[in-house]
Parts: structure tokens; sequence; C-alpha cells
């Protein structure tokens, strides 16, 4: 849920809201209940009593106007037809159904979102996924998923998106909320999970990512980090067992004006290095917020991914 208020610019000495026209439409409906003395700091037009007071006697105005103050935040799903692995995979058909609307689907269990949109530079996914979701078309030269979904944003009303890899036919709605709800507090968000299997450990395409106290990532690398010197000589398991090591989930949540502003950065020395596209974000000072789950995806990368899965979700019928 977005708060209503959030930490950047400031207005007549109050925080900034997240929608001026939202916040002045809720303070008339609060001036319509009671008066108020005037604030020695007022908003403009001579608007004054803080809202510290009406929350005493209204409460927590989160929970009461919960609906109106909520960020509008769209999913949009980056899907493209070709693939060396893995070719035409967004329509490959399993249990009955496209790879990709399995994603729509499970996108549209979550709460937070207001839409779920997938965007595509091939005909063949537009026509197929057009009866089960909204799909915009985008250039066909876009350098990353990323700016491929900042192509829609930028033609979208929302203040706030989530990105979704196409390729997750599991993905678990509640994820998607925490990452969503995250968006309140930090200009980007993410997800981490435990990692339990020595596999992952040691493997360069498990991204880790190690998290400050405030649960704002401080670095993501294909290395495992963070190198834990006490059981440097220990086995896999018994280091997995002395630190709490993270893996990065591939899913980011980006407030709209961030979103668009990463974009246009250019690739940084860390990012092209690692070959991590969060990693410009954070060179450029640009906070992101991890959410830690228990929720281990499933991605479809290859034919057998698919079939592995496809038991799965005949299991769950």
């Amino acid at each position: 849920m977005g708060k209503l208020f959030n930490d950047e610019p400031k207005v007549g000495g109050h925080p900034a809201p997240l929608h001026l026209a939202r916040i002045y439409k809720f303070r008339a409906k609060l001036f319509s209940y009671a008066p108020f003395p005037p604030h020695p700091n007022p908003l403009p037009k001579g608007e004054g009593a803080p809202f510290g007071r009406a929350k005493e006697i209204f409460g927590d105005l989160n929970d009461a106007f919960c609906y109106e103050w909520q960020m509008k935040i769209i999913a949009v799903i980056p899907a493209r037809y070709g693939s060396s692995r893995f070719p035409g995979k967004p329509l490959f058909m399993m249990a009955g159904k496209p790879l990709i609307q399995h994603v729509v689907e499970r996108c549209k269990g979550a709460k937070s979102l207001s839409e779920v949109i997938v965007a595509t530079d091939d005909a063949r996914i537009q026509k197929a996924v057009q009866s089960f979701c909204r799909v915009e078309m985008t250039a066909a030269d876009h350098p990353s998923g990323t700016d491929r979904i900042a192509e829609v944003v930028a033609r979208c009303s929302c203040e706030g998106a989530i990105n979704i890899q196409g390729d997750e036919p599991l993905i678990d709605p509640a994820v998607i909320d925490l990452v969503a709800k995250a968006l309140a507090d930090a200009p980007m968000s993410t997800a981490a999970a435990r990692i339990r299997d020595a596999a992952e450990y040691e493997s360069p395409n498990v991204v880790k990512v190690v998290v400050n106290s405030a649960g704002r990532a401080l670095y993501f690398s294909r290395r495992t980090i963070p190198f834990v010197r006490d059981a440097a000589n220990t086995s896999v398991s018994e280091q997995l067992a002395a630190f709490p090591f993270l893996k990065h989930l591939g899913i980011y949540g980006y407030r709209r004006e961030t979103l668009l502003r990463l974009v246009k950065f250019p690739v940084s020395p860390l990012e092209q290095a690692e070959r991590l596209e969060q990693l410009r974000a954070l060179e450029n000072g640009i906070e992101i917020a991890v959410s830690i789950v228990d929720y281990d995806g499933i991605g479809v990368d290859t034919p057998a991914d698919a079939a592995r899965v496809e038991r799965i979700l005949q299991s769950k019928k």
C-alpha cells in the first residue's frame, strides 16, 4: 500500500504528497468533519491543520483510506519470440495454455496491481495474448527488457511498475505484492531468498545480493558474497549455515520517474563487468529496497524446464 507522503521534496514545510490533488480532496473531506486551528507553516492557499491532528481524530489514515491513497502500479511482462535456447518460448503450450498466459494469470492474482500488460515486438505474441491480456507493441531494438518496459510505462498512466519475467509461470502473487509495497518507501525494489543449495551458492548464474540493516541493497554479484572469513576453510554446507546468503530474484519494482531516469543513464562500469543491469541503479545513487521472501521460483529457459514446470502445473489442477 502506498504511503500518504514520500520523503523527497517539501511543500510549505510539509512532506510532499504522492498526489497533491488527492491530498487536497482528502483534506476537504477532513475539514468537513471538524474545525482545525491554522497550522504555523500552512500548505498553499492558506490551508492549515497538520495531518498529525487529523490522525489523532480519525486514526491511521493509511488504513482508513487505503484505497484512495494506493499508488497506481502496473505489471509489465516483456516477451520476446527469439531465444537461442528456446525459440518461441512465450507461446509454448503448457498444461493447455501458452507459457505467457500462466505468467499473466499469476500476476492478476496480485492485489497491488491495477493492470497487467505484456510488452512485445512480435506480432505472433501480440495475436496470441490479446484475447486474455492487454498487449503493447514496442520497438524491436531495445538492448534490454528494462528499456522495453520503460517504453510502455512512458505512455501509460501509472505511478509505479513491476517488471515480471515472462518465463516464470509459477511466480507467487504475494511476492509481487511485497515488491510493489516497497515502492512506498523506495524508488526501486526487488526480492531475494535464502540460498540453501550448494549448487546455487557456487553458480555464477545465481546472482547474490547483500543488504544493509534498512533492507537496502549494498551490492549484487555473480560471485558468492560476502566472503565469510571464519568459515572460509569449511564445506559449502557449513558456510551456508554460518551466514544467510541471499539470491536475487528476477523481479523489479520502479517508481515511474525512477525507471524513466534509469534508462537514460549509460551502461555503468560495474554493470558492464558483472552483466547485471541493477548495478546501474546503485552506481547512480538509486536505492533498491530488497524484500526477503520464502520463495523459490522456477524459470523456464529450456524445453526440459518447461516439461518440469508443466508437471507441477498439472499437479495443481
